[in-house]
């Protein structure tokens, strides 16, 4: 049973009550996979897949207005993400759950796929919905990756290794900044390289820490810290080489959205 925590939780009533009907759809494709006693579900299977293509046409729809209506700079992001999700639950197709046996691999390949989705897309994207300014106010500070003193937790260990992401992310942003460097792919994937390294290494740190302390939101971190690595990992190289610049000034909005707001709505807790 997948439960709608208060870390999935965006702030957004409308959102986050669309996401708790997703965490519904979810519960309701793995009791079916689970389900026993019947043997032919293609009926139930069809209606799963039915109700995620409404869902997705009514909450997705709703969630790019929010955001188009709040200038939000990961909108263009979040309809790539969307259209994906749309692609995935329509490439299932009706002839593959005739036989019982394509019924249980659909059900599989579909929990699977949404369980990811679920955390991935909820806690790495959607809960920045809001969070980021302007991307023309963010571009506009003159270093918007200063690691200030409403970054600090109070824990030296985690403040010292936030400071250095910082640093990291500062110098992907100077990379956007570079107007006489033309190609920057080696630049980027080393920076991207040495993020996510330094990253796995921070988050180790950081849950270990919260482990010592016994503290009660360590498995949410752990969520949120996955996705956020898998992120990383996913990323597409050879997009990224054909559109570098493009790339960069994504890619520095979302890392600089998710880790700001990832310390001060969760990593400050752990220090109070």
């Amino acid at each position: 049973m997948y439960q709608f925590t208060e870390d999935c939780l965006t702030g957004i009533q409308e959102i986050d009550e669309q996401h708790e009907k997703l965490f519904g759809l979810i519960n309701d494709t793995l009791d079916l996979l689970h389900n026993e006693a019947l043997d032919d579900k293609y009926h139930q299977v069809h209606q799963i897949i039915e109700e995620l293509k409404e869902y997705a046409d009514v909450h997705f729809a709703s969630e790019e207005a929010y955001m188009a209506a709040l200038n939000d700079p990961e909108l263009e992001l979040q309809k790539k993400q969307h259209f994906s999700f749309r692609e995935k639950i329509s490439s299932l197709e009706f002839s593959s759950i005739d036989e019982i046996e394509g019924q249980h691999e659909t059900l599989d390949e579909l929990m699977r796929y949404l369980t990811r989705w679920l955390y991935h897309h909820i806690l790495s994207s959607d809960i920045m919905i809001g969070k980021m300014p302007p991307v023309e106010k963010w571009r506009e500070q003159v270093n918007p990756c200063a690691f200030s003193k409403k970054y600090m937790t109070g824990i030296p260990l985690i403040d010292g290794e936030h400071e250095t992401l910082f640093e990291i992310i500062g110098r992907a942003n100077d990379l956007v900044k570079e107007e006489l460097l033309h190609d920057k792919y080696d630049e980027i994937v080393g920076i991207l390289n040495e993020l996510t390294d330094y990253t796995k290494e921070h988050f180790q740190d950081e849950e270990e820490y919260m482990e010592s302390i016994h503290y009660p939101g360590l498995h949410a971190q752990r969520i949120a810290h996955q996705a956020f690595v898998s992120k990383l990992e996913e990323i597409d190289l050879e997009q990224v080489d054909e559109h570098q610049q493009e790339y960069l000034e994504e890619l520095m909005e979302f890392l600089f959205g998710w880790l700001s707001n990832h310390i001060l709505k969760s990593d400050k807790l752990i220090g109070e």
